[in-house]
């Protein structure tokens, strides 16, 4: 019970202590720490998903290699607050060796991933997709190896979580090969490719799904499958005879060599929309040559020091090739 000459360390001791000791009914509750990174194009509006979802009112900045930040919740009155961690890659694909970096052994059980493509960039949006999500699956399935031998427990739950959301009489069932942890894809700037007035509720919808991975809240129950309208599809909820065949003549397709239904996808949507090669994507990994980063005086600054180092090598090289050795 609190006194009157309770002090404001005494009051904050007495709610560290509460929350460490079981509650009422004598159950101690759980704390929630979750993970989730975002990565996609650049400038495709990761940051702005972010600070909406923490309800940040900031300014967003371009995502310099990879940042953190982190928010906390109470899933309920007078409950400690549950963690969740926001790992953001910037640089589109040019930084894939940092994707290693926030995912572990330590976090994957409770880890996510949310894919944000920028749909006023087309020709970059199949590239970008498949190189981040392909070098995520490959670190994320060496973690499920090595968990495999020292805690199949675990591996095995993972694995089979990822499978529950599909049924075994979906019609895809046999052609569907899961992303190992949980997967997000938002399409970003619908605005741009496809004039609307209801970015604000899009947003609103992001936000809901982002609050389920990182605080467990109640997901959204909405379904949109009409490609006229913001898709909006949950896993499991669609099949390749929903979606259809790619908009493309039977004699175009009967000359596109494919293995599956993605391959055919990918060959008639990179023909409208021809690709970027990846070196194109590849940003500089030198955030110092990046036009975005300029600033005059630091700039300057910088290269005269560079002239004065690569002075001093020469000056050093010399000096030892002048040197006089005694030989034995």
């Amino acid at each position: 019970m609190r006194k009157a000459s309770d002090t404001l360390w005494d009051l904050a001791i007495a709610e560290v202590e509460k929350s460490e000791n079981p509650d009422d009914d004598g159950k101690r509750v759980e704390v929630w720490e979750k993970s989730i990174l975002f990565m996609g194009n650049k400038n495709g509006g990761k940051t702005t998903i972010i600070l909406r979802c923490l309800e940040r009112e900031e300014i967003s900045k371009p995502t310099l290699a990879l940042e953190y930040t982190f928010g906390r919740r109470a899933r309920r009155h007078n409950t400690p607050k549950d963690i969740a961690h926001f790992w953001e890659l910037g640089g589109g694909t040019s930084l894939l060796e940092l994707i290693r970096i926030p995912i572990s052994s330590n976090n994957i059980r409770s880890f996510a991933v949310v894919l944000v493509l920028d749909l006023s960039k087309p020709n970059e949006l199949w590239t970008t997709m498949e190189k981040l999500l392909q070098v995520t699956r490959n670190h994320v399935n060496k973690i499920l190896t090595k968990l495999e031998k020292t805690n199949p427990e675990v591996a095995t739950e993972i694995k089979q979580r990822m499978w529950n959301n599909l049924q075994r009489d979906h019609p895809d069932y046999e052609l569907v090969d899961p992303f190992p942890i949980p997967l997000v894809i938002i399409g970003s700037k619908y605005d741009i490719f496809h004039f609307t007035s209801k970015s604000e509720a899009l947003l609103l919808k992001a936000r809901v799904l982002i609050n389920h991975l990182a605080f467990g809240y109640d997901k959204s129950k909405s379904v949109s499958v009409d490609h006229s309208k913001p898709l909006f599809i949950p896993a499991g909820l669609d099949s390749l005879s929903q979606i259809g065949p790619p908009p493309a003549s039977n004699s175009d397709i009967g000359k596109m060599r494919a293995n599956t239904p993605l391959e055919l996808w990918k060959k008639v949507f990179e023909k409208t929309f021809p690709p970027k090669s990846f070196c194109d994507l590849q940003d500089t990994k030198d955030p110092a040559q990046d036009l975005q980063y300029v600033e005059y005086e630091v700039d300057i600054m910088r290269a005269q020091k560079k002239q004065e180092l690569e002075q001093y090598k020469r000056n050093a090289s010399k000096s030892w090739k002048e040197m006089d050795f005694d030989s034995d």
